[in-house]
């Protein structure tokens, strides 16, 4: 049983050790340089991308007039600058100021005992004078006590701040005329790299005169806001505390 147990604890060693390794080998291979700038890419082609599928209303058709100086599909009476087709670029202007507070209490109390003995046991508590020492009474085996107590209090202050402006292209042109945007930019300052990442949909007639569109004005909007370096690895757990925290039952 002991070896079983032993063997055991050296396989998850080993994995453990793997999983250190893998990560050991990559930031020593960046000892001493800046992290890499990823390359610039079609978003369209890259593995995780999927193509947006919404409802859509029943397509409309639209009969130009002749001999009209008015188009059909133009928004002003001179050309348009703003974006309007798949590759063109639009700025997505983002100023979150969330505030929140919360705070929760709570309270948990429970006692329990039990007692069970094996006076006989299928005929082989004869036998257990042999395993167990002369002072083990059959009848008095096990005891068993518990008592659990529990105070939990929690506060959250959360007070966010985030100011930026990002330049996205449209990726997607939807049957009803939505637009799906995707924009990632990166700034690299020392050896800390930022990475700001947008993706969302947005209408046409929320686009302003100065081809920028508010956040509160994307709908699926995803915002990823994070980074990547020395400062972001200090400020990280080592790998072997994160495992201790995921399958330490207590």
């Amino acid at each position: 049983m002991r070896q079983r147990i032993f063997i055991k604890l050296g396989f998850l060693a080993i994995g453990c050790s793997m999983l250190t390794a893998c990560g050991a080998t990559e930031r020593l291979a960046d000892i001493g340089k800046a992290p890499d700038m990823s390359t610039i890419a079609n978003p369209t082609t890259q593995p995780g991308y999927q193509p947006v599928s919404l409802p859509m209303p029943s397509p409309k058709n639209v009969n130009p007039q002749k001999n009209s100086l008015w188009a059909s599909d133009r928004t002003t009476f001179f050309k348009d600058q703003r974006a309007s087709d798949v590759g063109d670029i639009i700025t997505v202007t983002i100023d979150i100021d969330d505030k929140a507070e919360l705070d929760n209490e709570t309270s948990r109390s429970r006692t329990s005992s039990e007692t069970a003995a094996l006076p006989s046991l299928l005929g082989y508590e004869q036998a257990l004078a042999q395993v167990l020492p002369e002072a083990i009474d059959n009848t008095d085996l096990t005891d068993f006590g518990a008592d659990s107590n529990h105070k939990g209090t929690g506060s959250v202050a959360r007070d966010e701040k985030v100011e930026v402006q990002l330049a996205a292209l449209i990726t997607q042109i939807l049957p009803n005329g939505n637009m799906v945007i995707h924009g990632r930019q990166e700034v690299r300052v020392n050896f800390e790299k930022r990475i700001l990442e947008i993706d969302g949909v947005i209408r046409p007639e929320d686009i302003s005169v100065k081809n920028t569109v508010s956040y509160e004005q994307i709908a699926e909007a995803r915002i990823s806001y994070g980074g990547k370096g020395q400062i972001t690895d200090m400020q990280q757990p080592r790998y072997g505390q994160q495992l201790y925290d995921i399958v330490f039952p207590f």
